[in-house]
Parts: C-alpha cells; sequence; structure tokens
C-alpha cells in the first residue's frame, strides 16, 4: 500500500455542542484535512458544527448517540454509508454510536471493511455496554490511568490493541503568563464586584454532585473564617436534571455565610480568561478523571492548580505541579495544604507539557498504520 495514501476517516459521536470529546474531534478532522485526508463526522449536531466545516471536514445528521431502541435502525444505514463513502477508518468516541458502529462493521466483508477505532474518553461504569469502547482493532486511551483502567477493568482487552495518546493543549493558545486585556477584566468585575481585589479561587466544571462543588465552598468558607481575602468561582452550567442539585448549592453558600464569598457564574465561553486571572485552579472531582484537560490549561498560562491525587488530574499534577498534590477525601489536610498555594506558592514551570501537536501527530500515525496493516 503506497504511503502516501489519502484517507477517508469517518468519526462518530453523539452531538457536537461543547466538552473535550467534542473539541478533539474537531482537532483531528483539522489535522486529517490539512495532510490532504478526507474527514467525515455523524452527531447530531450542534454548534460546533459550524467550526468543524470552516476546517474542511465534512458533517452529516444523524440521531446516532440517542439512547432508544430505534437507533437500531441506522446500523444497516451506516453500513451503506460506509461503503459509499469508501472509509478507511471508522472511529466512535462514544458508547451508543459504537455499538451502532460495530454492528454495521461486524456485518461487512473482513476483508475490505474499515478498520475500527476506539477511544476510551473517559472511566464509565463497568458493565457489558461500556464494554464495546475496548473491542476496536485499535483502542485509543487518553491518559495512562484510562489504560490501566481498561487493562484491570476489561482484563481480555489485548494490551498491545490499547494505544495511549494523551490529550493536548496548543501552546499558541495557552502560553505562559498569558493575561486577558483590561477591557475584558474591567467588565468581569463590573459583572461580579465582590470578586474584586480577592484571590480568585476557580473550580471549573459542569454542575454535578462528582465535581466537588460541596468541598470546595466549605474550603472557600475555611479560608474566608482564616481571614483570607479569597472568593470562590465556580465556572459551569446546569442541565434541566441537575437544577435541584444547583439549588441544593445555593442553600450550602447560605448555610455556610459566603453568599458573597462564592460566586456560581453559570456556563461561560471566556473560561481561559478567568482561568488566567485566577490565583488558583481547583480539581476536586469526587471520582477520577479520565485525563484533566482544564487542568492542563491552567498550568499551560502558569496559574497555579491542585487537585485530588487521582486519575488523570492527578497525573498531570505529578508530572507537572506536585505541589498541587491533594489527599482525597481528607478535607482538613487538602485545607492545610491550600494555605502554602495562596500565601507563597510555588512557581509553575515554563514547557511545552502534553502539546496539541503531538496528540493530533500519534493519532493521524495510527490511522495511517492501521490502513497499511494486513487484515487478520
Amino acid at each position: 500500500m503506497a504511503e502516501d495514501r489519502k484517507l477517508t476517516v469517518l468519526q462518530l459521536l453523539p452531538a457536537l455542542e461543547s466538552g473535550g470529546v467534542e473539541r478533539g474531534t474537531l482537532e483531528v478532522a483539522g489535522a486529517l484535512v490539512q495532510h490532504g485526508h478526507r474527514a467525515l463526522v455523524i452527531s447530531a449536531g450542534g454548534r460546533q458544527v459550524e467550526g468543524l466545516l470552516a476546517g474542511g471536514a465534512e458533517h452529516f445528521v444523524w440521531p446516532i448517540g440517542r439512547k432508544s431502541l430505534k437507533t437500531l435502525g441506522l446500523v444497516y444505514r451506516l453500513r451503506r454509508f460506509l461503503v459509499e463513502q469508501r472509509v478507511d477508518i471508522l472511529h466512535a468516541r462514544s458508547r451508543i454510536p459504537a455499538w451502532i458502529a460495530w454492528l454495521a462493521w461486524r456485518g461487512m466483508n473482513p476483508a475490505t471493511r474499515p478498520r475500527f477505532v476506539t477511544t476510551v474518553h473517559g472511566l464509565y461504569g463497568v458493565s457489558r455496554y461500556s464494554a464495546i469502547m475496548t473491542r476496536g482493532e485499535a483502542v485509543i486511551a487518553v491518559s495512562d490511568t484510562v489504560r490501566d483502567y481498561v487493562l484491570r477493568e476489561y482484563p481480555a482487552t489485548l494490551p498491545w490493541h490499547i494505544h495511549v495518546i494523551h490529550r493536548g493543549v496548543e501552546a499558541r493558545e495557552y502560553p505562559y503568563g498569558w493575561k486577558p486585556d483590561a477591557n475584558w477584566q474591567q467588565a468581569f468585575f463590573a459583572q461580579y464586584p465582590q470578586a474584586c481585589g480577592k484571590q480568585l479561587l476557580v473550580l471549573p466544571g459542569r454542575i454535578t454532585r462528582l465535581k466537588g462543588h460541596e468541598d470546595f465552598i466549605e474550603l472557600i468558607a475555611r479560608l474566608r473564617r482564616r481571614g483570607l481575602p479569597v472568593h470562590g468561582l465556580i465556572v459551569g452550567g446546569a442541565t434541566p436534571s441537575k437544577q435541584r442539585y444547583l439549588q441544593k448549592l445555593r442553600y450550602r453558600i447560605r448555610a455556610q455565610g459566603v453568599q458573597n464569598d462564592v460566586t456560581l457564574t453559570g456556563q461561560r465561553e471566556d473560561l481561559k480568561n478567568i482561568l488566567a486571572i485566577s490565583q488558583l485552579v481547583l480539581s476536586l472531582s469526587q471520582q477520577p478523571e479520565s485525563f484533566g484537560r482544564t487542568t492542563l490549561e491552567a498550568l499551560r498560562l502558569g496559574i497555579p492548580t491542585a487537585g485530588y491525587a487521582h486519575g488523570g488530574v492527578g497525573e498531570i499534577l505529578k508530572a507537572i505541579y506536585p505541589a498541587g498534590l491533594l489527599p482525597m477525601g481528607q478535607i482538613d489536610a487538602t485545607f492545610q495544604r491550600l494555605l502554602p498555594l495562596l500565601q507563597q506558592p510555588e512557581t509553575v514551570p515554563e514547557g511545552d507539557f502534553y502539546p496539541l501537536q503531538h496528540m493530533l501527530d500519534a493519532t493521524r500515525a495510527l490511522y495511517e498504520q492501521l490502513a497499511r496493516t494486513p487484515r487478520h
């Protein structure tokens, strides 16, 4: 097979709204187009479709992530699509799309069907349903944490089928020491005057019980009782199903007496700016994260960052900023670790840690290698 063969790569995911999976899909699609390959994406659509198309990829609107038996009706349609579009690589990034992809792929001629790739983006609950993410001819793990999880929970997965390709950050988008302009800062503090002049502690992440918001509120309350001039920002939106929990958090803030010291900003599109003006960024997820991209983004900006020492966040902190490792489940010890991080923080080292280009090159190389490898 010629080394310069141009591939057609199809990525599948539920939608293109927001999130790390969606961002990675766009980044990989753009890199494929830049190298002369054809990049296709099937999803239910969303606000990131415009960016995908602007990068030269093609998008097809299918309800492929819908949790319904009707979604099984897409199996034959996808099989026909794979043939018509002459797809070389079929890459599933989420569980329901992966089931549809696998069922379609399994029914094709093994000698001519696409090569099947899956990416394990999360530490899913262990089940037959989730096991589909380990059935790729190549299984991409987004961190060493994910690789260990797959080998531990799905021991039938062949170790040499797993390829660790860390997610990455573009250095030009997150330059060390960068700050937003004065106009943005003025507008931000006009919107949140209670945060002006304070040491900002930021907890990014959607509103859910797993992200550690209650620990964050407790820590802010303790810091304020110590007399430290801090203000906590919880940056993330709440879906309709999480409105009751959002109300619980508001009650907890009032009960702790920190109504003027903790702000719930909701979903914002300027998280990078908020990270850059922070004194400390936190990751307090109760369950281990598969990677921890926001932690990496803050560190790449040079902002001290701390998180519970497990999962992908712990992996990143251990490699870049060990001072930020916090003991999981020990709120007293965590509080004591935060004090020096606010009063005399260690400087975050400058470096091209987990570069986006490495992720893109490794993913493209995997596709090309699969396309060249003889079938069993």
